[in-house]
């Protein structure tokens, strides 16, 4: 069995929270709205079963990575895209042809401490980490198995 990839999901607080996410069934929650052709060739041709997700609440006062959730599917359509009652409506697409895809996620651990988004750009062994370079705003971003370990390591408290 090929080794986990590790992922930094970035979730917009007034749509998905980690708490919301460990409030669904079995704290397993499908991915959806992800509309970045970037993130969603990540989710298509990278992302399997297994894999570590950075949990990450964006769009707030103090950005931070609030716990860990794993991949527990493969890849699907997204039906969110061809439902213009969804915010993550793209009149672009039909299910026929599915233009965005999403996995399901589960949460696991909530971190003891959070890990702000400060002290990650201010951790020398963060620094080749894509969420803390200027201008980085994809929703998805693959994240090294040594940047894994350092922030699981300091959310709780290690």
């Amino acid at each position: 069995m090929p080794e986990p990839r590790y992922w930094l999901f970035k979730s917009r607080v007034c749509i998905d929270t980690f708490d919301s996410v460990k409030a669904e069934n079995e704290g397993i929650k499908p991915w959806k709205g992800v509309r970045n052709a970037r993130a969603r060739n990540f989710i298509r041709d990278c992302m399997r079963p297994g894999d570590g997700i950075l949990f990450y609440h964006s769009s707030t006062p103090t950005p931070m990575v609030v716990g860990t959730a794993r991949v527990v599917s493969e890849p699907y359509p997204d039906d969110s895209a061809w439902d213009p009652a969804s915010p993550f409506f793209d009149p672009g697409t039909d299910p026929h042809h599915p233009k965005w895809l999403m996995v399901k996620i589960q949460a696991e651990l909530t971190f003891t401490r959070p890990v702000t988004l400060r002290e990650m750009k201010e951790n020398p062994r963060l620094q080749g980490m894509m969420a803390v370079q200027p201008g980085n705003r994809l929703s998805i971003q693959p994240v090294s198995k040594a940047d894994w370990d350092e922030i699981v390591a300091l959310g709780k408290g290690e």
